[in-house]
């Protein structure tokens, strides 16, 4: 089979194929509303699927759209798996549990963030008490986010972003931006004034269908940081916990930690993964985000710092518009068979390995 097919150009391709994809593998599917619309006017979703006894005490998550766009890679996966047959090798007691498209909004529109601009992995915080505190991100948040995007601010912007690389050194730089901040609403990696819909639908996903699981490994699917195609096998806590001793024991010895400083990834407050411990624990949990490769970092970040500008001070629908919307889609997605290759390649193993761990 192609593997390149199960990969889709829009959101609404991608959700018809899921959507079709788990029919035909026999899944009882459902389908939660957005309140927004995409930006041709049609509606949005996340979508489930689940395979297995409502009650099994081993479920393997997969998830895409975390990060809006990223969900072109996701989706691809999760079809995939679906039309390699894979479900024939899922053992008997355990259940599989697809959440396609979690950030719909951002899918839809070729954005990292949700409809109101939050980053859903820096949102899974406490907001009754006080919030991650980030005074790095305020030094450069105005050059991040620049109110023109002419060439010469682009320029100008630049020069100050480098000036603080060149001050602070690139770890510093990254933790700043990337880390999570909760002062500007309008910059990149903002985590919110409270849950946003996504993190709700989530909340009540994991409520619903995964209250009676005693074991439960998750697998989420994101983009846009490393080597070409590489998929670097994140676990958002400390190398001496329980979960990373674990996760490592599954999926192998390449296995990172951002808390631990061994990952591409910084530090980050707030995110989905850490979030499901606390939801699950009834659980053994254990949960890997798969961060494929796409394009050097700064390119990354750049197309990042358009698009926060586009949709504060610019027309999406202009020329202008439509080349940012390529430029991020291009950051965060390899439209490519040699990359969807390797994104379908290595997923299937670790989807193989979750499973085996699943069963041990």
């Amino acid at each position: 089979m192609n593997a390149a097919e199960s990969f889709s150009a829009t959101y609404d391709e991608a959700r018809s194929k899921f959507v079709s994809t788990a029919k035909v593998a026999g899944g009882a599917l459902e389908r939660i509303p957005h309140p927004e619309r995409g930006p041709d006017g049609k509606d949005l979703s996340t979508d489930i699927a689940w395979w297995g006894p409502k009650d099994a005490e081993r479920v393997l998550v997969l998830i895409s759209g975390t990060h809006g766009v990223e969900g072109y890679c996701g989706s691809g996966a999760q079809i995939d798996w679906l039309r390699r047959g894979e479900l024939a090798n899922v053992p008997a007691g355990t259940a599989v549990l697809m959440i396609h498209a979690i950030n719909p909004y951002g899918f839809a529109w070729d954005r990292r963030v949700t409809e109101d601009n939050v980053d859903l992995n820096r949102n899974w915080i406490d907001f009754g008490a006080p919030l991650p505190q980030n005074p790095d991100y305020a030094v450069i948040a105005d050059a991040l986010c620049p109110s023109s995007w002419s060439e010469e601010a682009q320029r100008q912007s630049l020069a100050a972003i480098m000036q603080f690389v060149q001050a602070r050194g690139m770890p510093a730089f990254q933790q700043a931006v990337s880390g999570g901040q909760y002062t500007h609403p309008g910059g990149l990696f903002f985590g919110g004034k409270g849950p946003t819909w996504s993190r709700r639908t989530q909340t009540e996903i994991f409520r619903d269908k995964l209250s009676k699981a005693a074991k439960i490994a998750i697998i989420d699917y994101h983009t846009g940081l490393g080597p070409w195609g590489f998929a670097e096998k994140i676990v958002p806590v400390s190398r001496e916990s329980d979960l990373f001793r674990r996760a490592r024991s599954w999926f192998g010895a390449s296995v990172t930690s951002p808390v631990s400083g061994t990952s591409t990834s910084a530090d980050i407050a707030g995110d989905g993964l850490s979030a499901a411990a606390s939801l699950l624990r009834h659980a053994e949990l254990t949960c890997v985000a798969m961060e494929y490769g796409t394009k050097p970092v700064m390119d990354v970040l750049n197309a990042l710092r358009a698009d926060a500008w586009l949709h504060a001070h610019g027309d999406v629908h202009s020329t202008e518009g439509r080349r940012i919307k390529q430029y991020v889609r291009d950051s965060f997605y390899g439209d490519t068979d040699d990359w969807k290759g390797m994104v379908v390649g290595q997923s299937l193993t670790a989807c193989r390995e979750a499973l085996a761990g699943l069963k041990g």
